[in-house]
């Protein structure tokens, strides 16, 4: 039997015989999920691991507390992280993933032949074992495919320790918890090491945390800590059901803004995969790269920015 006090951050309740996990998305706000079964329980060296059945969602992987991925609606989020970015860039090659240890960001990479290598560095390897083992349709033999190769290492020693440089790099990790193992990784100094690391014309892709009205903060502070490093940064967003938020994403570049491209030319574009993409599309696209005004004035007034000594709770 699993016990009732299952996670470090979230809670289980129980209510009317049923038990229900709870998420606090901030001290005074949260979401409750029914859990069906309890899958998997424990600590790696890094983090708390919770693998689950809900009623709605289905099979949730769930670190230090937080869901980080629901078999319901995943495809949105991985569709969302890394498809943009491919269309946008005019060739890309090589690629590199930090985080990524559900496998679904190398499902989606390993649909386009022209990728011919992807690098993924993630610190947790009893997390990708866990995911290999309990979440099958996350990554769908992925981790087979010859041209990934995963590294187990933390991505900032990763970054900064080899000269390789890549025409995508993904950032799909865990929040900057200053607690949790992911901080170190959106701050300023990082991201000045990453720019490095680009090929002429790469992408820098990140998931970034909640863009919702009144959950902007993390969002904000991303947005913030990666302009000493680079001139353009864009910000798009998708809802993820699981979540309760619209979920915020940002492509970030050195040398030029995103192209403006039709949805008919993206249409095109993935004519060859489209039947294996539940949620992107060129319709889709297109809706995802606007923001409503009173969210794009928020973030102009947020001045936050993450450093190496200072992390985003100190502010």
């Amino acid at each position: 039997m699993f016990p009732i006090q299952l996670l470090q951050e979230g809670q289980v309740l129980i209510a009317q015989g049923s038990k229900w996990y709870i998420e606090h998305t901030t001290p005074h706000h949260g979401c409750m999920y029914a859990i069906k079964n309890y899958i998997y329980s424990g600590d790696t060296s890094f983090q708390q691991v919770d693998i689950v059945d809900t009623f709605v969602y289905g099979r949730c992987l769930i670190l230090d507390g937080n869901i980080q991925s629901a078999q319901f609606d995943e495809h949105i989020y991985h569709e969302a992280l890394v498809h943009p970015a491919v269309v946008f860039h005019p060739s890309p090659r090589r690629v590199l993933v930090m985080g990524g240890g559900e496998g679904a960001v190398l499902r989606e990479l390993c649909k386009y032949p022209f990728i011919k290598e992807i690098t993924m560095v993630d610190l947790d390897r009893q997390v990708v074992e866990l995911c290999q083992r309990y979440l099958p349709t996350w990554h769908r033999g992925s981790y087979h495919d010859p041209r990934g190769n995963v590294i187990y290492q933390d991505a900032r020693q990763y970054i900064n320790d080899n000269d390789c440089q890549y025409d995508l790099i993904y950032s799909d990790l865990t929040e900057p918890d200053p607690e949790g193992p992911s901080y170190r990784l959106f701050t300023r100094q990082f991201y000045e090491l990453v720019k490095r690391r680009l090929a002429p014309g790469g992408l820098l892709i990140l998931q970034a945390g909640g863009i919702a009205l009144d959950y902007l903060g993390v969002h904000a502070a991303i947005r913030n800590s990666l302009t000493p490093a680079f001139g353009h940064i864009c910000s798009y967003r998708a809802y993820i059901p699981s979540f309760n938020t619209d979920w915020g994403f940002i492509v970030a570049s050195c040398q030029e803004g995103r192209p403006e491209i039709s949805g008919e030319q993206i249409d095109e574009f993935l004519k060859d995969i489209a039947t294996s993409l539940k949620y992107y599309d060129g319709q889709t696209h297109r809706g995802m790269f606007y923001l409503p005004k009173d969210v794009r004035s928020a973030l102009q007034l947020n001045k936050t920015v993450i450093e190496d000594e200072r992390p985003l709770s100190s502010y």
